[in-house]
């Protein structure tokens, strides 16, 4: 996703390349010489038209016999208008598809067939796994098993390779922060002490954040299980909008309860 600024920029650029081919179009027809009413020589002055009256009538005149740049001109200005409103349609779309994506995944995650799954670690990539839920930043997201592009389409994901939550160790957790619902939008926001509850079939667990820091991307450390630890962490992309680095933030286990089978 492009900054809010760079999104305007385009729009900007597009329009005002509509508006200059609109004014070019004026241009030639007001340079057109007219018919005379009576069959008569042309006059030097109906020959040449009115005088351009300023740089963008210029322009246009001097494109006048150029009808490939003109052309070019049109569908660029069509690419950029085109280009910003995807971009700027983009979020929504996929916003929407999470919030129908969700309501499968919160009957998925209450099922039956879902916690025996659980229960023998086989949840597939893609399927239900845990709710994360952060009160401080309003968050309530059902999180499937896998960090996928088609699994983060849920909004959150859970590192196969880590602990199952609440499990001891380090649970990790990757979530979108500008698309697709962007559970960890304001992960930036959370302070030491805030707490993170994870809710699974089996039970559930609260955790209490300790630090978050930036990093890079190829940073897999942060994900490195903690044995005789109960962590989790949560990752996403930094800054807004751009996959440049990585914001993580880690957090400890201060409780655990388990559901009654």
């Amino acid at each position: 996703m492009l900054p809010l600024a760079a999104l305007a920029l385009i729009f900007v650029i597009g329009t005002g390349s509509v508006v200059l081919t609109l004014r070019i179009q004026r241009a030639e027809q007001r340079s057109t010489p007219q018919p005379a009413p009576v069959p008569a020589a042309p006059t030097a002055t109906a020959a040449v038209g009115r005088a351009p009256q300023n740089a963008v009538e210029r322009f246009a005149l001097a494109l006048k016999r150029r009808r490939i740049s003109r052309v070019a001109l049109s569908l660029l200005s069509i690419a950029l208008l085109a280009g910003a409103a995807g971009m700027i349609g983009y979020p929504f779309y996929t916003n929407l598809y999470q919030d129908r994506l969700q309501s499968q995944l919160d009957r998925q995650l209450a099922s039956p067939d879902l916690r025996s799954a659980y229960v023998e670690r086989q949840v597939e990539v893609g399927d239900s796994l845990t709710r994360i839920k952060i009160p401080r930043i309003d968050v309530d997201t059902v999180v499937v098993e896998g960090t996928t592009a088609s699994a983060l389409r849920a909004g959150a994901g859970h590192y196969p390779s880590t602990p199952l939550p609440c499990e001891v160790g380090n649970v990790a957790i990757a979530g979108h922060r500008t698309t697709y619902g962007k559970p960890f939008h304001a992960l930036d926001v959370l302070e030491p002490g805030d707490r993170i509850t994870l809710e699974t079939p089996i039970g559930s667990c609260t955790y209490e954040v300790e630090r978050s820091w930036i990093t890079v991307p190829t940073d897999v450390g942060v994900v490195e299980n903690t044995p005789g630890e109960a962590r989790l962490t949560l990752t996403t992309c930094h800054p807004k909008g751009s996959a440049r680095q990585r914001l993580i933030l880690t957090a400890t286990m201060v409780s655990a309860e388990a559901f009654d089978a």
